[in-house]
């Protein structure tokens, strides 16, 4: 079929509505899931970000997702609507006396959502009832919420393949929905295996052959051709106005449709009005604090949101953007919320350089070419020998700051240390005899269990002065980080807001030595009150790796609080 989508037409400030389903669709995913405190958070930051519908569980199917109801139906969304969600009733029961229903009913929202099958293959060989059965099975359903008085929606379950398959058949189980008084129906990808091109195909046909006012539609898509976004962005140029998905694509198998993407698409590419330039720029918080509350690490290269997407690493980008960001920019990253990053790495060139010391506060103004030159080359020289500086903002500062001499200050040195990890049997007097002021082993007692234990001693100069500290550990890199603290709080007390947040060791491939031998990269991410960062190691030796990304983490710090 000819597309006749007049694209410049659509590019005006016409309204989408989103609709989220992070807090059910969602919490499908392999490895997400959220207690009742963390959907509420959740739902507050989807609300202040301007979301029109959040869908916030399946309250017949767990107690958890009713409490949800019952504690956010307290709250105000200035910006949104709750929907709780359900399915159609079940065979051979009538509406009202369907448990599903009567739960959805009693829900103290305004807005239902159920699903329904819409694929004659689901009909037949899951339910086993007649067409026509599943079509008064959906009308008694949607009925049933409407004259319970909640504006409802309405999923027609596995849409496209049923449109595919049986499009009469398909688009009856829809048109039975709106006849029924369904505020909108969704046409649902449920499978997720189309391409944009038949999800337009689809759309017009409803719309010139079927006449069917798209006003009433909507599209879910799931993620599993990896075209979620794009098959949502297609429903959107074939007239559909209201878009559902997920933060950050998550859901079932491989996700759902990712509003993180569909969002700014809208409203930055096409020029629709979503949820506005103003709240567009909170979009990378709200992204950021959804992977944390469900703890699963943020994507690096994610479009628009991750920590890599305006990252420059290539000599010639860094160059081309100091000059004109939109040489190697699609957007302003400020648009969304985001910032610009200039990667240090072998590939680096000038501009890397100049631009990153620019970002850390560093001034390079005063150096000649020559020894920028010269800083180049040590940079690269040390990224052939393993430095990862791309990944380790700190211990470049530390570099530079060193190579500059201006602010490099030695706050210690190391004489030696040692430490060891032992497995056998102990008993209380052993473990009393360390005086481990440190900061505490996370699970010593449960290490005392298991009969091992790591113990480290640590020499080094302060201020003149000569600490020998010993102190234990949950593992070696544990103890050494509290001998180590041990040995500088009395000297720098505000050490003590510094903690470990992260803990990474890669092998390096480009070494000659392989398998246990091999030399190690340690990263070492921090945090205190106000700020991240990340500093690294490279040895043979482990723990030598651990210790120069502890050592340039604690110098990071109290070079950053003035001391």
């Amino acid at each position: 079929m000819k597309n006749n989508i007049d694209y410049k037409k659509m590019e005006h400030m016409e309204h989408i509505e989103v609709y989220d389903t992070t807090l059910r669709d969602g919490t499908q995913g392999e490895g997400f899931s959220l207690s009742i405190d963390d959907k509420l958070m959740i739902a507050d930051i989807l609300g202040d970000l301007g979301m029109h519908f959040i869908e916030g569980g399946f309250p017949s199917s767990n107690p958890k997702d009713r409490k949800f109801f019952e504690l956010a139906a307290k709250k105000r969304f200035k910006n949104s609507k709750l929907v709780a969600f359900g399915s159609t009733k079940r065979k051979n029961t009538a509406a009202k006396d369907d448990a599903n229903l009567r739960t959805l009913s009693d829900i103290p929202v305004d807005y239902a959502a159920i699903f329904g099958k819409s694929w004659d293959l689901h009909v037949e060989s899951v339910l086993k009832i007649s067409l026509n059965e599943n079509l008064d099975i959906i009308a008694d359903s949607v009925n049933f919420l409407k004259t319970s008085g909640k504006k409802t929606f309405f999923d027609a379950e596995h849409f496209f393949d049923g449109f595919e398959h049986n499009e009469e058949y398909a688009v009856k189980s829809i048109k039975i929905a709106l006849e029924a008084g369904a505020d909108k129906v969704i046409l649902c990808d449920t499978n997720g295996g189309f391409l944009p091109h038949k999800i337009s195909k689809a759309i017009e046909r409803l719309k010139s052959y079927y006449k069917i006012d798209l006003s009433k539609l909507g599209i879910h898509t799931h993620n599993d051709t990896d075209c979620a976004v794009a098959n949502t962005i297609a429903a959107v140029m074939s007239g559909i106005r209201h878009v559902q998905g997920t933060i950050n694509g998550y859901g079932e198998r491989t996700g759902n449709a990712n509003l993180s993407s569909i969002i700014p698409n809208l409203e930055l590419k096409l020029g629709f009005d979503v949820i506005g330039k103003e709240k567009l720029k909170g979009l990378v918080k709200v992204s950021r604090l959804v992977d944390e509350i469900s703890n699963n690490m943020p994507l690096k290269n994610m479009p628009y949101v991750g920590e890599s997407a305006f990252a420059h690493k290539a000599g010639m980008h860094a160059n081309a953007v100091l000059k004109n960001p939109s040489s190697y920019e699609h957007i302003d990253p400020a648009a969304i919320g985001n910032n610009r990053r200039f990667l240090i790495s072998d590939l680096s060139g000038k501009s890397n350089i100049e631009a990153k010391a620019k970002e850390l506060g560093i001034d390079l103004s005063k150096l000649t070419i020559s020894e920028e030159a010269e800083l180049l080359n040590k940079i690269k020289e040390l990224e052939w020998g393993g430095f990862d500086f791309e990944s380790a903002d700190g211990s470049f500062k530390i570099l530079m700051d060193k190579y500059l001499s201006k602010k490099a200050k030695n706050y210690f040195k190391l004489l030696a240390f040692r430490v060891n990890t032992e497995k056998n049997p102990l008993n209380s007097a052993n473990l009393s005899n360390v005086n481990n002021t440190g900061p505490a082993p996370l699970s010593l007692e449960n290490n005392k269990e298991n009969n091992i234990f790591s113990e480290a001693v640590v020499m080094i100069e302060v201020q003149g002065k000569r600490e020998h500290t010993v102190a234990l550990g949950d593992g070696p890199v544990n103890a050494l980080d509290n001998a180590l603290r041990k040995a500088l709080l009395k000297f720098y007390p505000i050490l003590s807001e510094m903690k470990l947040a992260d803990f990474k060791v890669r092998v390096i491939s480009n070494k000659t030595k392989s398998g246990t031998a091999s030399y190690v990269r340690v990263l070492i991410e921090s945090s205190d009150k106000e700020d991240k960062w990340t500093t690294l190691g490279v040895s043979e030796n482990i723990i030598e790796a651990s210790y120069q990304a502890l050592a340039d983490s604690i110098t990071y710090k109290l070079t950053k609080e003035g001391i």
